[in-house]
């Protein structure tokens, strides 16, 4: 394993360097979303990545698959099937918070310790399972873990849209 990207904490700087070399060349990219009339179901995708994987790769490499990613997130933009999506820090960064006697309490930590854990998220339109499965599994973003994919639960969502309509 390299010594540069031995650590956690090395590997959300390298992160973030990347991300501020591509998002400079990303915003000019951006392009109004073309919704598609046969695309009216929502999926959030679950990105888990393996670490070790992440930290056997070199900068290069790293930012090679990130240029691969944020490639594909344009074409799921074009298809009008990029909905959103948020990356998000190392594991070690989470805390966990479980009811237990009546109060909150807080962990340090991930929920489950696993060798893969939870990386991000990715919003997708489709226009069922069948759809977003065709769609994720050319993402090369699972080379490096699997995505759990799974439909909005669009009777909540109505419902805490309303709430929110109602509370502004």
């Amino acid at each position: 394993m390299s010594s540069h990207l031995s650590s956690g904490k090395n590997i959300r700087k390298m992160f973030t360097r990347l991300s501020i070399r591509y998002a400079a060349i990303r915003l000019d990219d951006i392009k109004p979303k073309k919704q598609s009339p046969e695309i009216n179901m929502k999926f959030i995708c679950l990105g888990y990545s393996d670490h070790s994987k992440f930290a056997a790769m070199s900068e290069a490499e790293m930012g090679a698959l990130m240029e691969e990613c944020f490639a594909y997130d344009d074409i799921l933009r074009q298809g009008g099937h990029f909905a959103g999506g948020e990356a998000l820090q190392a594991a070690d960064q989470a805390v966990t918070l479980r009811h237990r006697n009546g109060k909150a309490e807080a962990t340090d930590g991930p929920y489950a310790e696993t060798k893969e854990q939870l990386g991000g998220i990715l919003i997708l339109e489709a226009k069922n399972m069948a759809h977003a499965v065709e769609l994720m599994s050319k993402h090369p973003g699972v080379k490096v873990g699997p995505f759990e994919i799974r439909p909005a639960d669009e009777t909540i969502n109505a419902m805490i849209e309303a709430r929110n309509q109602s509370t502004n």
